[in-house]
């Protein structure tokens, strides 16, 4: 009876170890850690790293509108710090407010943060945001590179560093592929008509927190892929 008891006992706590394993979420990347997005149409890659530390000719964010008050969190407050405060000094002054498809070119001076320039792109109202709107921020994106003769750009969505939770990375990352491949296309058609320039952007590489990266690249290949 009591070797019986003994099984049983067992036999409960293995179950009980699977469940828990099952519960425990996967661990988060180490920053720095890069992952390609297989796939046939753009190199793309989901790089764990803060748009301050990403080197790169063209770094990439976004900002909702919304009142000076809401607080800039982790990665933007980085970047406004590193950059003096101007991030702050420029949504007080009504002088980037935040509009959906609104952009402003910095040129921070050499070591300020890594990247060479930094584009902002606007997000609109914080409280009515979906992730849609994220196909017309990619197509911004891949335009605004082509105008600015970047090859290869870097894109920090940093809408959950904006104050908004609503929606995963996944998701996120695949409405602005999207965008980005609808720019493309359309740089591609300017050019076989004649009427364009010779497009310039050959990748891309996409910003995500350690926790968030898996999702992230999962969501930018279903797009890829899907295109193929």
């Amino acid at each position: 009876m009591k070797s019986h008891r003994n099984i049983q006992a067992l036999i409960l706590a293995f179950f009980a170890c699977i469940g828990a394993a099952a519960q425990t979420p996967q661990s988060a990347l180490a920053v720095g850690t890069r992952l390609s997005v297989p796939n046939n149409l753009l190199p793309v890659n989901v790089l764990v790293q803060g748009p301050t530390e990403a080197p790169g000719d063209l770094q990439i964010i976004c900002l909702f509108h919304s009142d000076p008050e809401n607080k800039l969190l982790a990665s933007l407050a980085q970047m406004d710090q590193q950059l003096g405060g101007v991030l702050t000094q420029v949504r007080t002054n009504g002088l980037f407010r935040g509009d959906l498809g609104e952009t402003m070119l910095l040129t921070p001076k050499s070591g300020v943060i890594a990247a060479q320039r930094l584009l902002i792109i606007g997000l609109g109202d914080r409280t009515t945001f979906t992730a849609q709107r994220e196909e017309l921020v990619g197509e911004i994106a891949y335009a605004e590179s082509e105008r600015l003769g970047v090859a290869a750009p870097t894109f920090a969505p940093t809408v959950i560093d904006g104050g908004f939770t609503g929606t995963d990375t996944g998701t996120i990352g695949s409405d602005f592929m999207k965008g980005f491949l609808r720019g493309r296309a359309i740089a591609a058609a300017l050019y076989a008509a004649h009427t364009g320039p010779s497009p310039k952007v050959s990748r891309v590489t996409f910003l995500a927190g350690p926790a968030h990266a898996l999702d992230t690249q999962k969501g930018l290949a279903a797009v890829l892929n899907a295109k193929q």
